[in-house]
């Protein structure tokens, strides 16, 4: 849909109002029907990635500083922090050093990704775990995948921490931590299983090993203090640390189905309110929002539908979806660039206010500080590996073309984000999306 200066569809309102006018003797063509959210790009270090990417791994610690997990394919992986005050990044956690591990030469069987989202306890100390890569289209390497780790970092101390393999032959997708009982709920792939790690017994246990949750999974924690996450035909799983067992809880809204394990929607993302009572889910391919009562007990979980959090085509959410510090949804949202302002697509950050029951398209995102990284030609006129990710519109705006991977509040209320090719952390000060 075209996207007009004014928002008129859906009840979607645009932050910031109408964009202004050409200027004189700007030609009209060259004035973005959108506005912009722009953020200055930081290219996260060049030695902790090979392919100039990353994943959902993002968050502010407790210290006020950011951390981004990386992915060096066939070698190792890494969790960078970058000091928002210094602008300075550096290495805290080295999967291969932290792990006791060894890799000669790529290889399949290597640590090669830090894929969770960054799960930060209430001690501050930040738990994460490690993924194989891929098999390349010419590898030779035979080498099976040992399996994942699931490790940690105390900023207070400066110290990783290994804790050993969840699951041999399964890595690790995703970690949440209950540090009040002790336990660390991890989620694997590829076959996708729930495990729950004892941390002072320093043993794994599977509550039901018939259980299969869906792809990219992601454990939250309800008001009663159970480990909650969604099964591969999306229904609600919970995990009762007082009896050991799981319960399937089924998941509706008006009747409706949230999702199908074949419809074709992508992997959901959802993140929990402060209180724990609710959650907030969306799917990768789909901009409905939906809210479910985490403290509701009984065999079905009251949902709700939210309605669309954009209009357009072609969604494309990937481990955005936040509930930030202000109590409000955040995502972002690749769309079709159907505007014909430009080509491609549109990175659009949104959000969705339960107070006023409204979406808001705040814009596209947009840099800065385009020259943060040198997209010029090699020295043989062949564009850089890996920096494919961005794009200029007919206003020369450089803005992300192919894929966001994650975004968090800092408690300042600064969004960060991250995109890649190159991998880049995109800080968004509160002036430039609140309106």
């Amino acid at each position: 849909m075209t996207r007009l200066p004014l928002a008129v569809a859906v009840g979607i309102v645009v932050s910031g109002g109408v964009h202004p006018p050409p200027a004189r003797g700007q030609d009209a063509t060259h004035v973005p029907p959108f506005r912009y959210v722009y953020g200055t790009a930081y290219h996260i270090l060049p030695a902790t990635h090979t392919d100039e990417s990353g994943y959902f791994s993002l968050c502010e610690g407790h210290n006020g500083k950011v951390y981004v997990g990386t992915a060096a394919y066939g070698h190792n992986a890494y969790l960078v922090e970058f000091d928002p005050n210094t602008e300075k990044q550096r290495i805290v956690l080295d999967v291969n050093k932290t792990c006791g591990l060894t890799t000669t030469g790529p290889t399949y069987a290597a640590q090669s990704k830090i894929h969770t989202r960054n799960f930060v306890g209430p001690s501050g100390v930040i738990y994460v775990g490690s993924k194989q890569g891929y098999h390349r289209p010419d590898d030779r390497d035979k080498a099976d995948y040992p399996g994942g780790y699931l490790m940690t970092y105390d900023p207070k101390s400066d110290k990783a921490a290994c804790l050993g393999m969840p699951l041999r032959g399964e890595g690790v997708n995703d970690v949440t931590a209950d540090e009040a009982r002790g336990l660390v709920y991890v989620v694997t792939c590829e076959d996708h299983h729930w495990v729950v790690y004892d941390m002072k017994a320093k043993a794994v246990r599977e509550p039901d090993p018939a259980l299969r949750l869906t792809p990219y999974a992601q454990t939250l924690l309800d008001p009663k203090g159970r480990g909650v996450v969604l099964t591969r035909d999306f229904k609600l799983a919970r995990f009762d640390p007082a009896t050991g067992k799981v319960e399937v809880a089924e998941l509706a809204s008006d009747g409706k189905p949230v999702g199908a394990a074949d419809d074709n929607l992508g992997p959901a993302c959802w993140a929990i309110t402060a209180d724990g009572k609710a959650a907030y889910l969306i799917r990768m391919s789909d901009s409905r929002l939906f809210r479910l009562d985490l403290a509701a007990d009984g065999p079905k979980v009251p949902v709700a539908d939210l309605g669309r959090l954009i209009e357009g085509k072609g969604f494309d959410s990937r481990g955005s979806l936040i509930v930030g510090r202000d109590g409000k949804v955040y995502a972002l949202y690749r769309v079709d660039n159907d505007t014909k302002f430009g080509t491609g697509f549109l990175h659009h950050l949104v959000s969705y206010d339960p107070a006023a029951k409204k979406p808001r398209d705040h814009g596209v995102l947009a840099v800065r500080n385009p020259d943060f990284f040198n997209f010029g030609p090699q020295k043989d006129g062949k564009p850089k590996p890996w920096s494919h990710g961005y794009h200029r519109l007919p206003d020369k705006a450089l803005t992300p073309l192919h894929h966001h991977m994650a975004l968090t509040m800092a408690k300042d209320g600064t969004l960060y984000a991250t995109v890649i090719a190159p991998f880049t952390l995109l800080k968004i000060d509160p002036k430039d999306y609140r309106p």
